[in-house]
């Protein structure tokens, strides 16, 4: 069975396609890094939609979500954006917890794993 990286780097591809399922990376904000958890994550879903559809599939196809917040208490705001993006009835499975990032700009990560 074949391997389609996409988007790889010196440190980690972007995705990874294996058989029938989508692997990526985690995913942070570029342009809205230092500003609100909203708008982080929104940038970050249009970044996964981007390479779902690279990868051939989308967000109704979403297994299971891990997000990592540097501030458990902006968990609402997150979710404001988080549910107007997943696809209702198509919910994945998916855990939020809060930690510690690699850029202090950055208060959201999302990883996910998609079927094809």
């Amino acid at each position: 069975m074949s391997i389609q990286r996409i988007q790889p780097g010196v440190r980690l591809s972007k995705a990874v396609v294996h058989g029938n399922l989508v692997y990526l990376a985690g995913q942070v904000a570029d342009k809205t890094a230092g500003k609100s958890v909203a708008e982080q994550t929104a940038e970050i879903l249009d970044i996964i939609d981007a390479l779902l559809a690279e990868a051939g599939t989308d967000k109704s196809k979403v297994l299971t979500v891990n997000i990592w917040l540097t501030d458990i208490t902006k968990w609402a705001e997150m979710n404001s954006v988080w549910e107007k993006w997943v696809v209702p009835g198509q919910t994945p499975a998916r855990a939020t917890v809060q930690a510690v990032l690699a850029s202090p700009a950055n208060n959201v990560e999302i990883m996910l794993t998609a079927a094809k």
